[in-house]
């Protein structure tokens, strides 16, 4: 087939850049045409709360992306979809993840409808955001409306999608495949070394940009439990902050556990997120809402335990008891599910489930669901 995946992709960063990447080397490598159109404007910079939108690493290989784009630019959209309607590809995809993008994505959505010939589906990260606003409401129904059916990467963003879908379009669930990219399984103490940390402690890691619902607040409240404090066990936060981060560093000095808490808070290059999983012996997630996460992806890439929130989807990924734990966003809980993992060295019964239960997650399997649909 001929494919259009319109996203986020490099120069950008983060995780939605790199799934629209994947999927897209995905597609090559099972045999079909594949080009990426990405943005040359992607958020105004009063919108971007980072300290910058570029990646630092090589391009893809293998990939053809086109920078054509302007998130703000009703123009561009009209004149980006009528480019896009003229190439005639059987499938168009809009890897969709916030309102603001709603009037874009919609408006080159129904110039390449009008071609008769493609078939344009919302692979849809959130419908709704972690941090809600007016938006919310005014644009989403736009985006749905301009589109033939949909793929949900959890059960918790379907039930969202309905809210707006008034036309009952085709939809199905595909969970989020796992992130193979970041490079391979290597020794523990090797990690450690590269990251400068202490070879006698073992390590919780927090991974990804920090923001108020990833509730860092309540495993910084959890590390203050008198049971964690005795324990050789370390909390590394790996990620930039994109919120106020005085907040944090103020909380852990009011809880004294400035010695439990190692901060590595610049944004973590591709070719080195291996080492915070390698190093890490269980990924935590006490998120305050969530959909699904790339972070449990990657831990299931690397075989590492987890500990998620009762939260949004990240249930339905991780079973517990199984692979790791699902709490309650609680610094109680939280702080009892590590006390459990470290003590009672839940660790190799964990990692071994992880081979099998990873399974479920192969990129194939996600293909399969967007064909299918």
């Amino acid at each position: 087939m001929k494919i259009i995946i319109v996203g986020t992709a490099y120069p950008y960063r983060g995780g939605l850049a790199a799934f629209n990447e994947r999927l897209a080397q995905e597609y090559v490598q099972n045999g079909h045409d594949v080009e990426v159109y990405t943005f040359t404007l992607q958020y105004p910079n009063f919108l971007f709360p980072g300290k910058t939108q570029y990646s630092t690493d090589p391009a893809p290989a293998n990939l053809k992306i086109v920078r054509k784009v302007n998130s703000c630019n009703p123009f561009n959209w009209l004149k980006v979809g009528r480019e896009i309607a003229k190439k005639k590809a059987d499938l168009v995809i809009f890897a969709y993840w916030m309102s603001f993008m709603a009037p874009c994505m919609g408006t080159i959505a129904r110039k390449i409808r009008k071609n008769g010939v493609s078939k344009v589906i919302a692979l849809v990260h959130n419908m709704i955001p972690h941090e809600p606003n007016i938006l919310d409401k005014v644009f989403p129904p736009y985006f749905v409306k301009s589109v033939d059916g949909f793929v949900a990467l959890s059960e918790s963003v379907v039930h969202d999608i309905e809210k707006f879908d008034k036309r009952n379009c085709p939809k199905t669930f595909a969970p989020h495949p796992i992130y193979d990219h970041y490079g391979e399984r290597m020794p523990r103490e090797q990690a450690l070394t590269e990251l400068g940390l202490d070879k006698d402690f073992r390590y919780a890691l927090f991974f990804g940009f920090i923001r108020a619902y990833k509730g860092l607040d309540l495993l910084l409240n959890a590390f203050a439990d008198e049971r964690l404090r005795t324990m050789p066990v370390k909390l590394v936060v790996a990620g930039e902050f994109y919120e106020d981060e005085a907040h944090y560093q103020n909380l852990i000095d009011q809880l004294g556990i400035r010695d439990k808490v190692v901060l590595h808070t610049d944004f973590i290059p591709n070719d080195r997120v291996k080492l915070y999983f390698n190093a890490a012996d269980i990924i935590t997630q006490p998120y305050k809402t969530a959909t699904q996460s790339g972070v449990t992806q990657i831990a299931f890439h690397f075989e590492k335990s987890m500990l998620v929130t009762n939260v949004g989807g990240l249930s339905e990924i991780v079973p517990d008891g199984k692979i790791g734990y699902v709490v309650e966003p609680d610094a109680k809980q939280i702080a009892d599910a590590l006390c459990d993992f470290f003590q009672n060295n839940r660790q190799t019964d964990f990692e071994a489930n992880i081979v099998e239960e990873k399974k479920k997650y192969a990129w194939g399997r996600m293909t399969e669901a967007i064909n299918g649909l």
